[in-house]
């Protein structure tokens, strides 16, 4: 487990903007979900480290979203508890909770004809009260947040008529205009080609960079959240089996123990991270040429 105090802005690099302060703490304890008579997380203790972005990963069916869910309170815990800032999070009034946490659930749905800037605009309802109407800080999250995830020029279309990665784009718009210091996305790239898996993804590291917003995000892909995470969490059986940096916690007998998949490590030419390959049983590297092999010659 990584020793970084969680808390600590990360070193701004030249040329970047300054970090703003560290946001809220979101923290489990004892923490016991389920559905029905079923148990999927047991005893999970969790702390998210502030202004970074967390990939939590796991198989099928072992706790992810059930545990993204319980930290955005949409499914009360069996026992234990999650915190914000060390209050429960049962405690907190709704509409103070959602100017805090910003939720991107798997497959959201828009009403029929809504555009995508009523749907970004959406985003701006906790920010409103009877007293406070839409105002100049609205207008300007909205505009803002289109412009952030490049959908200025789409925001008169229906978002039932945009493509898979512009309607996740649009959700995601909704949240950044939401304004939250904490952001969990729920698989947020599942249904999108590569080159709008890689788009979003850039998006929200862009968010986490610039505007030093926390992100947790459950992914599928091991070689993503290597890539785009500071922090990764690896759940096996509803259950956390090691969390820390990418380096730390994607070796070869984490990813045998929780996927049940032999693989080897290699480093990312591109990022530096790990980069997971699979090994099955016709491709299992037995046999394989290393570095030091000799070649062929080529035959004339």
């Amino acid at each position: 487990m990584s020793t970084t105090d969680s808390r600590t802005p990360r070193p701004a690099t030249p040329g970047s903007l300054p970090q703003p302060a560290p946001g809220p703490e979101l923290r489990a304890r004892d923490l016991h979900l389920g559905y029905d008579g079923r148990v999927v997380v047991r005893g999970l203790d969790l702390t998210v480290p502030t202004g970074r972005i967390t990939a939590i990963v796991g198989a099928n069916a072992c706790g992810k979203s059930t545990l993204l869910r319980a930290l955005a309170r949409l499914l009360a815990p069996r026992q234990g508890a999650v915190e914000l800032d060390g209050a429960a999070l049962r405690s907190i009034p709704t509409r103070e909770l959602a100017r805090t946490l910003g939720i991107l659930p798997q497959t959201p749905v828009a009403p029929e004809g809504l555009t995508v800037a009523d749907l970004v605009g959406r985003g701006r309802s906790p920010h409103q009260t009877w007293w406070r109407q839409w105002s100049a800080a609205d207008e300007e999250a909205v505009r803002s947040a289109l412009t952030a995830t490049g959908l200025t020029e789409l925001a008169d279309r229906p978002v039932d008529e945009l493509s898979g990665g512009q309607r996740q784009r649009a959700w995601i718009a909704m949240a950044v205009a939401q304004g939250t210091p904490v952001l969990l996305l729920d698989e947020p790239t599942t249904y999108l080609d590569l080159a709008h898996q890689i788009d979003v993804l850039d998006l929200i590291t862009d968010l986490n960079r610039r505007e030093g917003r926390t992100v947790v995000m459950v992914l599928h892909d091991l070689n993503q959240a290597c890539r785009y995470a500071d922090h990764v969490i690896a759940m096996k059986a509803g259950r956390i089996v090691a969390e820390g940096a990418p380096a730390e916690v994607v070796t070869e007998a984490t990813v045998e123990d929780v996927f049940d998949l032999r693989c080897r490590i290699a480093l990312d030419p591109v990022s530096g991270t790990p980069l997971v390959i699979p090994l099955g049983r016709h491709h299992h590297g037995d046999g394989a040429r290393t570095a030091g092999d000799a070649v062929p010659a080529a035959v004339d």
